[in-house]
């Protein structure tokens, strides 16, 4: 017969082993919850490789906010400028596939394979990045300074022709849209003009507010407000339509290059191997802010037209870019300063 004091252990015993096994089921169940627990459990970043203030900029600001309400987290802006957008794309490039890393990518992106060559650059832009959301699209606006005695692309073509060398025009930076964008139009007109690179939009305007260039490929959002005031003359937009409000502004197609057309972009991109379910609930977020008349009519102040497209869609759109771009840097002998 057991004795109280080895009846009173058995059960201490049976006790503590009731109270282990109870805690790791708990354990158990509350791992199995916190790991089925829907994406985003945490804050997000949105990387811009670029200085805040630019267009680039201005896109993510206006669609973190919205985002970070239907995902019910937020999402934080970090500028990341340097290396014509390389630093900023290479980090996110390098962050984990998990989602709380998206970089706001435009047409520079496109044009660095083209100008360094994949085996230069810091990251394989269609290996290291998937797409995520295609944002919107954005004409350039071709500008000149007011002394230039031409109205129409026609009128430059002509003009051009007339002085080969003498017309300047100004851009951004190597390799930028801004660049882009004349020497598809030298391309395709047959035009001898003479390239001003800038450090900047800002700083190109300015000299061609100066008088001391000709002409620039201008993101909406600045040239047009000085157009309307006066301070440059508007001959014409890149894309293929005129732009939603703009009908006073013909396309550079129809007023004297039939054919011309090279839109800006503006889209969301993640590190490769993001899990399809984080992927579906980004782009369902982005698509659903891309709807809202709000947002949409803020992004047309900025020159943008809102453009929701299925990740597939956003995926072949970036691969006729690259051979698009990649086709006028061969041609324009494109090189990186």
């Amino acid at each position: 017969m057991p004795t109280q004091h080895h009846a009173t252990y058995a059960l201490y015993k049976n006790h503590q082993q009731i109270l282990a096994a109870c805690s790791t089921l708990l354990c158990t169940l509350y791992c199995a919850v916190a790991f089925t627990q829907p994406f985003p459990t945490k804050p997000m970043r949105i990387i811009v490789p670029y200085l805040a203030g630019g267009g680039v900029d201005t896109a993510a600001r206006v669609m973190a906010p919205k985002m970070a309400e239907y995902l019910g987290k937020p999402i934080l802006i970090e500028n990341k400028p340097g290396a014509a957008t390389n630093i900023g794309s290479d980090h996110v490039a390098k962050s984990p596939a998990d989602g709380y890393t998206m970089l706001l990518a435009n047409s520079s992106q496109i044009a660095n394979v083209s100008i360094y060559g994949t085996g230069k650059m810091p990251y394989d832009l269609r290996k290291d990045l998937s797409p995520l959301a295609l944002i919107g699209i954005t004409p350039l606006l071709l500008v000149v300074h007011p002394s230039l005695p031409v109205r129409s692309a026609k009128d430059l073509i002509t003009l051009a022709r007339a002085h080969p060398g003498k017309l300047t025009y100004a851009s951004a930076g190597i390799g930028s849209p801004t660049h882009i964008a004349p020497e598809l139009f030298k391309s395709m007109a047959r035009l001898s003009m003479l390239h001003i690179p800038y450090k900047g939009g800002s700083q190109a305007i300015t000299d061609l507010l100066g008088g001391q260039t000709s002409l620039y490929f201008s993101a909406m959002s600045t040239g047009l407000p000085l157009a309307k005031s006066g301070r440059l003359r508007a001959l014409g937009v890149t894309s293929p339509q005129r732009f939603v409000g703009l009908a006073d502004i013909p396309t550079i197609a129809e007023s004297g290059l039939p054919g011309y057309s090279l839109v800006g972009w503006f889209g969301l991109l993640l590190p490769a191997n993001t899990p399809l379910d984080t992927v579906n609930r980004l782009h369902d977020a982005a698509n659903r802010v891309l709807a809202t008349p709000e947002i949409k009519d803020r992004l047309i102040l900025e020159g943008i037209e809102a453009q929701a497209q299925t990740v597939q869609a956003f995926d072949s759109f970036l691969q006729k870019e690259l051979e698009k771009y990649a086709k006028i840097v061969r041609d324009a002998r494109i090189l990186p300063e």
